[in-house]
């Protein structure tokens, strides 16, 4: 008897749920799991801070989690629940299948729910939400079931990086030991994803050569490039037959369709002559699964015993996906490049722009990947038989990269951090319908994602309706770092209405001040080239119109100005509008100043009588440590040492709320505790150390997990010593591993002498990045020429905007 092959899974009886040591996230509260399930209804996953026992079920736990019900309610909704509680509850959505198994995919980012059909990571997105309100702590993935029996296969749980990376790698099946399926099953549960080379195999479609097979000569296309590059056909340029009369059509079909699909099926009585032809065209892969399965069935005939035919499957076929040309096929990616690069078995040139050449490339590789580029080469029409392509308004350097990623299925490392070229890269993808270069690029733009690009990608990609994973996260980076957003550089004025006041109305918008919300208003409406306060822009009203100031975006100011929370602002703020020529010509702004004025003199509780935002604190909002004077006790570290205004001030670093660090080991001089402390100390200093091959000498401080600061001024106090610091940098870091420069010194004598104290300023765009990390860094020699590497202080503070 022929082995038959098994495919075992996991059955869930209801009200129970399967936890096992594998269904873990990498990294709290990120993370992917991808499975095939088997249901009439009811396919759940749940995801916790802590496991579960089999029998636990969702509904009975009081414990923080998400819940996902695929299905719900007999098989006709979509359901999601926090901590017990329905969030989501939509009708047609993410539905189950009885009639094989299906593939799904859930994953979260910090709140960020995705979720989708298919074996691929954010390919067929069926459902996206936000939590407004993230548990980031959720960690383990249970599978769960209601009233029915729920069968699950090749689960996998993937990472999330910072930025969602690594979504789109292939999954790896892993076997479980509960239940059989047998292999009709089996191929129809692998049926959504059959887009291929595959599909053209024996295809009249795209072919330039032809096999002539048998005694009867039957004609069966194939195409040259496709051959080329499995085997050694030594194709002349005028040949366009292969004459194989003894050769049946059988054979010649199972070489094809293993070439074509990376799989085939025969009797065991076809595996000689399938041999000796791949022997002669030298597809070597062929060849020795042939011999395998020869040297098998020599040492035990029961193999081949069942009459079933045996299956030759190239290895890791099955496990990528389909349209991942040229990968999971016996395709050889460095004699296909090379053919790309030369020009061999060309049968399509592309011409971009001004009609400058690109390259000689072939019909069927292209559509393979692109759905546009294959109809328009079948179509039937004058494209169909042309041997050129002309392309506008394209880049060609994009497009460049873009043909050799169908050749190769990877982007090369350059390409990688290249983001201006990976933007154009994206948007072809998108326009040729090259889905898996685009999540490539997706994914690579999300990894390098910051502050100073997050507006111009919006710019681009908000009109790319496949681009909405990436949309978001470029809202949400750009709600986060407001401040910064709208003054670093005014890339924010070129944002549409709509996604200008998506951002206003972000959950996750993050501000020092109200006022700052006003600014950018008054900018992103005067489409502004350059940064100003909301009094410039009063004192250009002085000279002109609203009309004349903000033109075209005159309603869109008066339809954005109601999301400035104005009750939240100072009174003397407050004040200061009234009296302001903004008061008398922009009728929208007055009543709001009138409205926040009311409250602030009256004490009106609002939120009893009128739920509107606008009364309410946004939910991120910044603590303003201003600093006054040298020694003060305005800072982080104090701050933090009374437990963030609770209490009676304690060395933070004995509460342990922050965490101080130097260059070199704890001794009697080197000791953290000193640099929190309110005392003098006469001897306190960071020794030297090697970092990446040069000498440094550093102290770290580090305000918290969950705290950042947006640093704009600090003050380092001189210990007893004479060594003072004259070349050093103020660093701030989200990880303790990449840091930014802050403040740059060089050849600074402001310490002068033992015990001084000196305080600092943190100008520009960098004073509006909030970091968890902090470090004075040694970057030349002190003073004392004796001891040039200590780093000798013994107090620091920090100074301005935290949370």
């Amino acid at each position: 008897m022929m082995e038959k092959k098994q495919h075992k899974f996991l059955t869930v009886a209801p009200f129970e749920c399967a936890w096992q040591k594998e269904f873990k996230f990498k990294e709290a509260g990120r993370g992917c799991v991808v499975f095939e399930a088997f249901a009439r209804n009811d396919v759940t996953v749940v995801f916790r801070e802590h496991v579960g026992s089999q029998h636990y079920h969702y509904k009975t736990d009081s414990s923080p989690h998400y819940t996902i019900v695929l299905g719900s309610h007999r098989n006709k909704r979509l359901r999601i629940e926090v901590d017990g509680k329905a969030v989501v509850d939509v009708e047609g959505v993410g539905l189950c299948s009885s009639a094989a198994f299906q593939s799904y995919w859930v994953s979260i980012y910090d709140g960020f729910i995705c979720i989708g059909n298919g074996r691929y990571p954010f390919q067929n997105v069926v459902f996206q939400w936000l939590d407004s309100n993230p548990n980031c702590n959720v960690q383990y993935v249970g599978l769960s079931s209601w009233d029915k029996h729920v069968g699950y296969r090749n689960v996998n749980v993937l990472p999330l990086t910072q930025n969602h990376i690594s979504l789109w790698k292939q999954v790896d099946s892993r076997e479980y030991k509960e239940e059989e399926e047998d292999e009709e099953d089996y191929e129809e549960s692998m049926s959504n994803d059959k887009w291929g080379l595959a599909n053209f195999l024996e295809s009249w479609e795209l072919s330039d050569v032809l096999f002539i097979v048998g005694m009867e000569e039957q004609p069966v296309p194939a195409h040259k490039i496709i051959l080329a590059a499995a085997g050694n056909f030594s194709f002349s340029p005028d040949e366009d037959i292969i004459q194989l009369q003894e050769v049946g059509y059988p054979i010649l079909h199972a070489f094809l369709q293993y070439i074509y699909s990376g799989q085939t099926r025969i009797t065991e009585a076809q595996i000689g002559p399938l041999k000796e032809v791949s022997l002669r065209f030298e597809v070597m892969p062929l060849v020795k699964q042939c011999d395998d399965i020869i040297e098998r069935f020599k040492m035990n005939k029961k193999l081949f015993d069942s009459g079933k035919n045996v299956e030759i499957c190239y290895p890791n076929c099955q496990s990528l996906c389909p349209k991942m040309f040229p990968h999971g096929i016996p395709i050889n990616v460095s004699r296909l490049k090379r053919f790309y690069s030369t020009g061999a078995y060309s049968d399509m040139e592309v011409y971009v722009g001004d009609h400058s050449f690109i390259a000689g490339v072939h019909k069927i590789v292209i559509s393979l990947w692109s759905v546009p580029f294959m109809k328009m080469f079948t179509n039937g029409m004058r494209e169909s038989s042309s041997t050129k392509v002309y392309l506008k308004e394209v880049s060609p350097e994009a497009f460049k990269v873009m043909l050799d990623y169908m050749y190769s299925g990877e982007l090369t490392e350059d390409i990688k951090s290249n983001d201006t070229l990976l933007l154009h890269i994206l948007l072809l993808a998108d326009q040729f319908g090259i889905t898996l270069l685009q999540q490539e690029c997706c994914k690579l733009l999300l990894e390098c994602l910051y502050e100073d690009s997050a507006c111009q990608l919006l710019q681009v990609i908000s009109s790319v309706s496949s681009c909405k994973v990436i949309e978001e996260s470029c809202k949400r980076k750009v709600s986060m770092q407001f401040d910064y957003c709208t003054t670093a550089s005014m890339d924010f004025t070129s944002l549409d209405e709509a996604t200008f006041k998506s951002i206003l109305q972000h959950p996750d918008l993050t501000v020092t001040s109200e006022e700052r919300v006003l600014n950018a208003i008054l900018i992103w409406s005067m489409q502004a080239k350059e940064s100003y306060g909301w009094d410039a822009v009063d004192g250009l009203l002085d000279q002109s119109s609203p009309e004349v100031l903000f033109g075209e975006r005159l309603d869109s100011l008066n339809r954005l100005l109601p999301l400035v929370r104005f009750p939240l602002m100072p009174l003397d703020l407050l004040e200061k509008f009234e009296k302001s020529t903004l008061m008398k010509s922009i009728p929208v702004f007055s009543n709001l100043v009138k409205e926040a004025i009311n409250y602030a003199h009256f004490c009106i509780t609002w939120t009893e009588i009128e739920p509107n935002p606008r009364f309410h604190h946004r939910r991120s909002s910044y603590k303003e440590l201003q600093y006054i004077c040298d020694g003060d006790s305005n800072g982080v570290l104090y701050y933090t040492g009374t437990s963030y205004g609770e209490h009676c001030w304690v060395n933070p670093m004995l509460s342990k709320k922050i965490s101080i660090s130097a260059s070199s080991p704890m001794s009697r001089f080197t000791d953290p505790k000193v640099l929190a402390s309110r005392s003098y100390q006469g001897t306190c200093f960071s020794g030297c150390r090697f970092e990446d091959g040069r000498i440094c000498s550093w102290w770290m401080v580090d305000v918290g997990e969950d705290h950042q600061l947006m640093c704009n001024y600090y003050t380092l106090r001189q210990d007893g010593s004479r060594t003072f610091v004259r070349h050093w940098n103020l660093q701030g870091s989200l990880d303790g591993k990449q840091w930014t420069n802050l403040v740059e010194h060089k050849n600074d004598h402001k310490i002068c002498k033992p015990g001084q104290f000196a305080s600092w300023p943190v100008t520009g765009p960098q004073s509006l990045l909030p970091f968890r990390f902090f470090r004075v860094m040694l970057t030349g020699p002190t003073a004392d020429p004796t001891e040039p590497w200590k780093f000798c202080i013994c107090f620091l503070e920090l100074y301005g905007y935290f949370r």
